[in-house]
């Protein structure tokens, strides 16, 4: 995941910032400022909203959410061109990103009105025969949410709609790179009935977010970004609950038995959606060696009909790298590569920030380029021999979210299930495929906690047991 989600400091901010098109650098917004000195007021802000979150009714919290996503739902194209202009998503993805969004929102109205708790059968175990009772599903206060620029609205969904439907209050720090989108779903959960102090939204400098990580009165951080952020927030919060998505690095194995073009074309759509951004992106593709030409040779024509560059326009397929500094790392991440032996088989050709996408072969294994999460539009192929082979290969980075498996063997697809190290193991689909109602993590260095409404819910709220003796009757 990016790195960017925690602004540098600064020894004075202006009162706003502008919001810049990572396609062509024109100033699409402006946000205001969080003053470095305002956390305190912000979290007394985050604690009125907790009393009020807490009292709404489930009922409420389900309404709340409801007619937000309907609203969303209704102004889908403001939205997609609001992600298309900050984050550089085209537009067919962004509308896509919107529906989703509006998807996690009407999950989590659901999710507030049926985790209320459960009967507890004290009844059942000897010596508490005369009582009876239940556990309820109580809100944690007050949680922070951390959000990177690469899903600007539906991961910003993703924590704050089970948050809500929990009772909780969030304090919310979008990206700086993409905070319009934040701030227009913030706007419209407002208007539709959430108590303002609910929902705080802050921009400004690394001040800011670790008065709000550290203080006592934040039960949780919920964090989705890079590895090194993620380290410096789990150092900076203390004793409390977080929850973080910290990057992938997806391998899909494709073995001799696979329907090739089915895997082809998910394949070319998990390395080159949104650019390459995405966690759970397609990096790494394992191709057993008596399908390996054909593969190749398929995969490169599906690629070559990508259309990249504005993405705004209908037609493209693939947009700009976030920023240039984002282009420079992973260019340096290339040529390192390349200088070390890999061979390029398409792409490394970028214009502004659009980098055509990217296929290498016969790539270091020791590099930066394999061993980490690119997130930009580059893909690796690899032959192997065998299915241990590609296990093996598989497994050896320490990040993983999502892996995947081409094969029309079930006996073959279930043992690469038990054995292949990841959150989630997509057969015969790409890495890249996410249901926002599943439970969405990684295994080793990939994640802390689970995503994915019911299962963020419950990592946001706690348990209460209600416990009543019965009384002999007199």
């Amino acid at each position: 995941m990016p790195e960017s989600t925690l602004c540098s400091t600064e020894t004075a901010l202006p009162q706003f910032r502008d919001v810049t098109s990572p396609y062509d650098g024109r100033v699409v917004g402006a946000v205001s400022l969080t003053e470095a000195n305002a956390g305190k007021a912000v979290i007394e802000t985050a604690r009125i909203g907790a009393r009020k979150a807490q009292a709404l009714s489930r009922n409420a919290r389900g309404k709340i959410l409801d007619s937000a996503a309907t609203e969303i739902e209704q102004r889908t194209e403001e939205f997609a061109q609001t992600i298309v202009s900050e984050a550089g998503k085209t537009i067919r993805q962004a509308r896509k990103e919107v529906l989703r969004a509006v998807n996690t929102l009407r999950l989590s109205a659901a999710e507030a009105r049926r985790n209320a708790g459960e009967v507890i059968p004290f009844d059942s175990y000897e010596g508490s025969e005369e009582r009876t009772g239940w556990y309820s599903r109580e809100p944690l206060g007050i949680i922070a949410a951390i959000t990177p620029f690469n899903d600007p609205l539906n991961l910003v969904a993703h924590k704050v709609g089970p948050a809500l439907a929990g009772g909780n209050a969030v304090i919310l720090k979008p990206s700086a790179l993409t905070p319009l989108s934040a701030q227009l779903l913030t706007d419209v959960l407002v208007n539709c009935g959430l108590p303002p102090e609910a929902l705080t939204v802050v921009h400004g400098d690394r001040e800011v977010a670790e008065t709000i990580i550290r203080s006592r009165d934040v039960r949780m951080v919920s964090f989705t970004g890079g590895f090194s952020t993620g380290e410096s927030i789990a150092r900076t919060a203390g004793l409390k609950k977080l929850s973080m998505d910290l990057g992938g690095n997806a391998p899909v194995i494709v073995l001799d038995n696979a329907c090739i073009e089915n895997a082809v074309e998910s394949c070319v759509s998990g390395a080159f959606w949104a650019a390459g951004q995405n966690c759970v992106g397609v990096q790494r593709i394992l191709v057993a060696a008596p399908v390996y030409g054909e593969f190749r040779r398929r995969f490169l024509e599906a690629t070559a009909r990508l259309v990249a560059g504005d993405p705004s326009d209908e037609q493209t397929d693939v947009g700009p790298i976030i920023s240039p500094a984002a282009l420079q790392g992973l260019q340096s991440k290339l040529d390192a590569a390349l200088g070390a032996g890999a061979v390029l088989l398409a792409g490394n050709v970028s214009d502004g920030n659009v980098l055509q996408p990217t296929v290498l072969e016969a790539v270091p294994e020791d590099s930066s380029l394999w061993r980490e999460e690119v997130f930009g539009p580059v893909v690796m192929l690899r032959k192997f021999d065998t299915f241990e082979e590609a296990i093996e290969v598989a497994n050896a980075i320490e990040f993983s979210l999502h892996a995947g498996i081409f094969t029309d063997s079930l006996a073959r697809a279930m043992e690469a299930a038990q054995q292949l190290e990841a959150g989630g193991v997509m057969i015969n689909d790409s890495s890249d495929y996410r249901f926002d109602g599943m439970p969405f993590g990684g295994a080793k260095y990939g994640s802390m906690g689970r995503e994915g409404v019911h299962f963020a819910y419950e990592e946001m709220t706690q348990p209460k047991v209600i416990c009543i003796k019965n009384w002999p009757s007199s």
